[in-house]
């Protein structure tokens, strides 16, 4: 449900907050992992999603660029900030987009992002959650990220909600692979569900639980290092493995 997505937004917001105020003057600087993007560089990055539904105003146009290219570009407004005015910045502006989340639950329209697609108005807290749930546990913390110990809970709710957008923008952002085969997508535990990508027979099945699978479809591990099950055939197998999902 769409409500249960601000409910996760709100969450890991607050995860991100604790994070924050315990966190070094070396851990903000420390290299996420993105790659060329610092911890401070990606807690902006979460600023200016929120920028985006506040007020857009506040923003460098970037009106026309490729959706990486214009992440790269609004990040890039905010280094010579300090870490402190960062995350000032961050709980500020996500405590006003929050409020206005719940406006999107009433719209009747087709919102479009760009490269990533058109989606209706009431799915787009879904995509904050996915940005929230992905950057904090897949970036942030180890393996991939600086951060050790354990990351935020990956509970029904927001491993749920991450799993609502992917769900929505696999076939707009994988236009290629849909033509290439049909594949069931089984995820198990909190947020489980069965995704049926492509029309036509189903040629190829991966199974993994939600983290793993949220990793693997943002391309941030592979099958063997998430220990995802497959069977199918090879050709579709090799075409689900390319799928990507921001």
């Amino acid at each position: 449900m769409a409500s249960d997505a601000i409910e996760a937004v709100r969450a890991d917001r607050d995860a991100v907050l604790r994070i924050g105020a315990a966190l070094t003057a070396e851990d903000w600087r420390a290299g996420s992992g993105c790659p060329g993007w610092s911890v401070q560089d990606l807690v902006a990055h979460l600023s200016m999603g929120f920028w985006t539904l506040a007020d857009a105003a506040r923003l460098p146009d970037v009106s026309g660029l490729a959706t990486e290219r214009a992440q790269e570009v609004l990040v890039a407004s905010r280094r010579d900030w300090d870490a402190g005015a960062v995350l000032a910045d961050y709980e500020e502006v996500s405590g006003i987009a929050l409020d206005r989340m719940k406006d999107l639950l009433t719209l009747d329209l087709e919102v479009p992002l760009g490269d990533l697609g058109t989606y209706p108005a009431a799915v787009l807290p879904s995509a904050f959650a996915f940005d929230h749930y992905t950057h904090i546990r897949a970036d942030l913390f180890a393996p991939r990220g600086p951060l050790a110990g354990p990351p935020p809970a990956s509970d029904e709710l927001r491993a749920g909600a991450a799993l609502d957008w992917i769900e929505a923008a696999l076939p707009q952002q994988n236009p290629a692979a849909e033509q290439a085969g049909t594949f069931v997508l089984r995820i198990h535990g909190a947020g489980g569900r069965t995704i049926r990508f492509g029309s036509g027979p189903a040629q190829a099945t991966i199974s993994s639980g939600a983290p793993a699978f949220i990793r693997w479809v943002t391309q941030r591990g592979s099958w063997a290092e998430l220990g995802v099950q497959t069977a199918g055939d090879e050709a579709a197998l090799a075409a689900a493995r390319g799928l990507k999902v921001f």
